[in-house]
């Protein structure tokens, strides 16, 4: 009985090596999380349609209503669209990042987890790293799809691959959002609201599908410094997808007269914020 009360009371192995044994663990958790993601299928199957049927929905019902530069004719709508699609798709992750983690918790796979000799952190970012991967596949479907309706780029290759990597780099960074969500709610499907509650007045608040020039002027300012904006923007000059009537910049915002480098901004910063309290809320919520 002794034995048993000593072995109850040990406490949990203490994880070794630093950065090394932290970048191990994290990939640990992150093939664990895709091997679960190739055994439920549907996951990535219904994380593909709904984007899918954005590109669809705007460009054949709204492509000759919605004036940009001046002009109604579809084919600039689709160009001046795609790069806000993309944003959209890789920033609604953030709600399948939070509700899979609310599920560990449910289940009390955190707790097991912790028992392990394991780094600080890995399990979170082992997490996102998974879950960056599956929208990157995503991505690939969805540009697919966006050359099938007839999407087109005029930039070289090297500059439309950083533009899709400066849309995973903004992905990424909403995942750790989806996390420290994720660690705050009870159940995945509170999780899953509270991940997309936020996300729909912050893309449409925005240059993604309509351009700023027609909205009020307290609402331009508002979309020509959120983050979201910045990124599309970037994406779009990237893809050579800007459009030569519309403005760079309606209030002189500076992330819209330099885009690439205020999206990386935003998402660096965005990283280091919502990492460090997700991993604060990790440890004490799985206390």
């Amino acid at each position: 009985m002794s034995a048993l009360t000593e072995t109850a009371a040990a406490p949990a192995p203490r994880a070794g090596g630093g950065m090394g044994q932290a970048v191990r663990d994290s990939l640990v958790i992150a093939r664990r999380n895709l091997i679960r993601m190739t055994r439920i299928p549907e996951m990535l199957l219904f994380g593909v349609i709904q984007p899918v049927m954005f590109v669809v929905l705007f460009t054949y019902v709204f492509g000759g209503s919605i004036s940009v530069g001046g002009s109604t004719d579809p084919q600039l709508y689709k160009e001046f669209l795609m790069a806000g699609i993309f944003a959209q798709t890789v920033t609604f992750a953030t709600a399948g990042a939070g509700a899979g983690i609310a599920d560990d918790m449910h289940k009390g796979l955190i707790d097991r987890f912790r028992s392990l000799p394991m780094a600080r952190g890995a399990v979170l970012t082992g997490r996102t790293l998974a879950d960056l991967v599956q929208t990157s596949l995503t991505l690939v479907v969805l540009a697919g799809v966006a050359l099938i309706v007839g999407w087109r780029t005029h930039e070289n290759i090297g500059k439309v691959l950083c533009g899709f990597l400066l849309l995973l780099l903004l992905g990424y960074a909403f995942s750790w959002i989806g996390a420290l969500i994720g660690l705050s709610v009870r159940t995945p499907e509170a999780a899953t609201s509270g991940g997309l509650i936020w996300l729909f007045p912050l893309t449409f608040i925005s240059n993604a599908f309509v351009p700023v020039t027609g909205m009020p002027t307290f609402l331009q300012h508002v979309a020509e410094w959120n983050p979201f904006s910045a990124t599309v923007a970037g994406a779009r000059e990237l893809f050579g997808n800007t459009m030569p009537g519309v403005p760079k910049t309606v209030t002189g915002a500076w992330p819209m007269e330099h885009p690439i480098w205020a999206s990386i901004i935003w998402s660096v910063l965005i990283i280091a914020v919502f990492r460090a309290l997700a991993v604060r809320k990790y440890r004490s919520a799985a206390n």
